[in-house]
Formats: C-alpha cells, structure tokens, sequence
C-alpha cells in the first residue's frame, strides 16, 4: 500500500473575514472529497483571513497511481477560482 500526502498552502485575496475564508476553504474541501474520494482537512493559518493550509491524504495500491491523484488534487485545487497556490509539497509513502 502507498499513501500520498499533499500539503498546499494557498492565498485567498478576496477574503476580508474568517467567515469568508471559511466558505471559500468548505467549497474546496467538498468538492475535493467529491470528485477524489480523499481527506482534506485545514493545517494551519485558522486566524489568518487570507491565508490557508490544507492537508491531502490518500492511499492506492500503486504508487504511480498515487502520483497521478496527487497531481490531478494538485492542479484541481490550482484552478480554483478564489485562491491561489502558492507553496505546496507531496509525499509519498
């Protein structure tokens, strides 16, 4: 079995409230959780309005599968239209 974490840091600019950010960042988990069938949960930079960390966590039986998956999350999450990538890292296990 491998499990692939993805960590990505992300900036939202149109933010002015946590309660704003909170939307923004219940938007992306959902349809993350949806479309992939993973874990999502926020890291860290809960009192920051603009600003968020959110961790990825999957696992497959193929490791070239994980990868794959990983990218997709990645690049899914990178075409949101609220926030923007700005750091991220993936592992694999």
């Amino acid at each position: 079995m491998f499990i692939g974490s993805l960590q990505v840091e992300l900036l939202i600019p149109d933010s002015t409230s946590l309660k704003e950010k909170r939307m923004v960042l219940t938007s992306i988990k959902k349809r993350l959780q949806n479309k992939f069938n993973i874990s999502v949960v926020e890291l860290d930079h809960q009192d920051l309005w603009q600003r968020a960390s959110l961790g990825v966590v999957m696992a497959a039986n193929e490791q070239q599968r994980v990868r794959a998956a990983m990218d997709k999350i990645l690049n899914f999450i990178d075409d949101q239209e609220n926030s923007q990538v700005i750091d991220f890292q993936i592992e694999i296990i």
